[in-house]
């Protein structure tokens, strides 16, 4: 049997079939164990919110998430309550990257805020764009074969495109290959929600990069009503204060079944595509961009349940614990899941 010399100052030897653990790297400290059982590969999740990527990659059975990072308190809670590893809490820009365990894949939907036409398009000048910055110094620290990530359609065209190609060319600098695609959830999947989304996905294997493809099929949609709730709603929901100055409006605009309409503010519109209008992370502050509507009690606001069943959450996903106001925000600032798992599925195929 072969030995291994562990330590060139003492000279221990140890029999290579002893070794459960193996130092790799001398300034990260990490370690990888041996484990004969489990060939999966590892990936970490980062701005992983309430686990959309880590769901839908684990859900091909061929991926284990080993480490998922989030700065909202909420989103640790949900996370935590629905995986058996626990969500590393705080800012991804103040944590050291020698804490990051080794993985081959890296998933990320990173702050779309600075970017969005819902928000001030700041691009790079806004503090949030720093997490893309971490997130590239965590890929030439570890290398993983394959990174996805996901943000707003509206980062192709930020500052006459100079935005994304300033990301693009990072992430080949790097030797990555890049495809990317604006997917629409409705199009591509069976959940009935209007949500454009830019994937980028990346591969240092070129084989790899030429055998994927981020061209999907288009599906059937289901009916707005297979994803309501079947059961008796809270009157919290319903719009039943007369003296509200919004009451009349929606009393007057939502009259149809089946339908998502969506308050816009000042005056409310009807989605003619038997589609949810794309959920964003305000809908429940303030009463910008609410999804409404009309069962056989009223009109109402989709509750957050409701709202997680649009990006595509399974129904025995654990949402207990936290504020309906948090809720809208963090099925907002989701991933679908339907889409990720359209492009874990086809990674895996390539292995």
């Amino acid at each position: 049997m072969e030995n291994i010399v562990i330590s060139s100052k003492s000279k221990k030897t140890i029999k290579k079939d002893q070794i459960e653990n193996i130092v790799i790297s001398s300034k990260s400290k990490k370690t990888i164990k041996k484990d004969q059982t489990n060939n999966k590969l590892k990936m970490i999740d980062l701005c992983a919110g309430t686990g959309a990527m880590s769901y839908a990659f684990e859900s091909t059975n061929k991926i284990e998430v080993i480490y998922a990072n989030d700065i909202e308190e909420s989103s640790k809670k949900i996370y935590d309550n629905n995986f058996n590893h626990k969500l590393t809490l705080g800012n991804i820009c103040n944590i050291d990257i020698n804490d990051i365990p080794h993985h081959n894949i890296l998933t990320a939907g990173f702050p779309c805020q600075p970017f969005s036409i819902a928000g001030r398009r700041e691009g790079f000048s806004d503090s949030r764009s720093n997490v893309f910055w971490k997130i590239l110094d965590i890929i030439k620290f570890h290398k993983p074969e394959y990174i996805v990530l996901e943000n707003v359609k509206n980062l192709i065209t930020h500052d006459n495109g100079n935005t994304f190609n300033t990301i693009k060319t990072s992430l080949e600098n790097e030797n990555y290959f890049i495809k990317y695609k604006i997917l629409n959830t409705s199009n591509i999947t069976d959940i009935p929600q209007h949500r454009e989304r830019l994937y980028i996905v990346c591969f240092r294997n070129k084989e790899h990069f030429n055998k994927f493809s981020i061209d999907f099929d288009k599906q059937t949609k289901k009916e707005i009503r297979q994803l309501l709730i079947n059961e008796d709603i809270d009157n919290k929901y319903y719009y039943n204060n007369e003296n509200n100055k919004i009451h009349k409006m929606v009393m007057d605009s939502v009259t149809l079944h089946n339908t998502v309409y969506q308050f816009r503010r000042v005056y409310v519109r009807e989605n003619k595509n038997n589609e949810c209008p794309t959920l964003t992370a305000n809908m429940g502050t303030g009463g910008h961009n609410v999804p409404i509507i009309l069962d056989n009690n009223g009109a109402r606001k989709l509750t957050p349940r409701e709202c997680f069943n649009f990006q595509g959450f399974p129904s025995v996903y654990i949402l207990t614990g936290i504020s309906d106001a948090k809720l809208y925000k963090l099925a907002g600032n989701a991933v679908s899941i339907p889409v990720i798992q359209l492009i874990a599925n086809r990674i895996c195929n390539l292995i």
